[in-house]
């Protein structure tokens, strides 16, 4: 069966559900999913649970999801830039659970490597510890923290094959392997679709067995960060 699907909206429409956990791939703007996430908007489904680096901003990538109010929970490790976020976390609409950058990617590669749990010494002492089990090793204490899976996962690449073979672009390349070795269902858009292979095999930076479909969208908007600093 084919991984390549039309277009975004055929790749979600009979996989994405009311309360799921979708997991997504990015940092920052950089290696974003846009036209998933787009799609999964569009699909309407509500109570999600998403995993990702950040939340977007107000009007780009998973702020889109904040707008329509289908976002119930946000497992992160940044929440800047986006007014909407913070108004609903403020006004207790939406659920934030915390979690150190490194600890989130390590949760993500942990769970898509079928590791259950894992200890860490990044937040001991501090409220990321709370509730949490505590232990020491070595006479250094460590706390414990669950793996994350999901239910979803939606993945930027560069470039894939027809069997999902995938290639990241520098720094988009960031979250997105562990996003997709976590997802159950994995979907990954990318800009350049190829036969199977063109792509040698010791530039591919993730196997397609992680891969479940595939969406080409070859021309992205690709925001940029613009840096600001004071005037002196």
């Amino acid at each position: 069966m084919s991984k390549v699907y039309s277009d975004a909206k055929s790749a979600l429409a009979d996989i994405v559900a009311d309360h799921q956990t979708i997991a997504v791939g990015g940092f920052g703007l950089c290696g974003i999913p846009e036209s998933l996430i787009a799609a999964l908007r569009d699909s309407g489904v509500a109570g999600l649970t998403c995993i990702s680096n950040n939340a977007g901003v107000d009007d780009f990538g998973l702020g889109l999801l904040l707008q329509t109010r289908q976002i119930k929970k946000m497992i992160a490790s940044y929440v800047g830039e986006n007014k909407e976020f913070e108004r609903q976390f403020l006004s207790g609409e939406l659920e934030v659970e915390l979690t150190p950058q490194g600890t989130l990617a390590e949760k993500l590669r942990a769970g898509g490597a079928g590791i259950p749990a894992f200890f860490t010494k990044t937040g001991v002492g501090t409220s990321v510890a709370e509730g949490k089990e505590v232990r020491e090793f070595d006479g250094e204490e460590y706390v414990m923290e669950r793996s994350l899976t999901a239910d979803v996962a939606l993945v930027k690449a560069y470039k894939a094959d027809k069997v999902g073979n995938l290639v990241f672009r520098k720094t988009a390349r960031n979250f997105n392997p562990d996003v997709a070795t976590a997802g159950k269902i994995t979907v990954v858009e990318v800009e350049e679709l190829v036969e199977v292979g063109e792509i040698d095999p010791d530039s591919i930076h993730l196997p397609g067995i992680y891969v479940h479909r595939i969406v080409v969208n070859a021309n992205p908007e690709k925001r940029i960060e613009q840096r600001t600093v004071s005037k002196v």
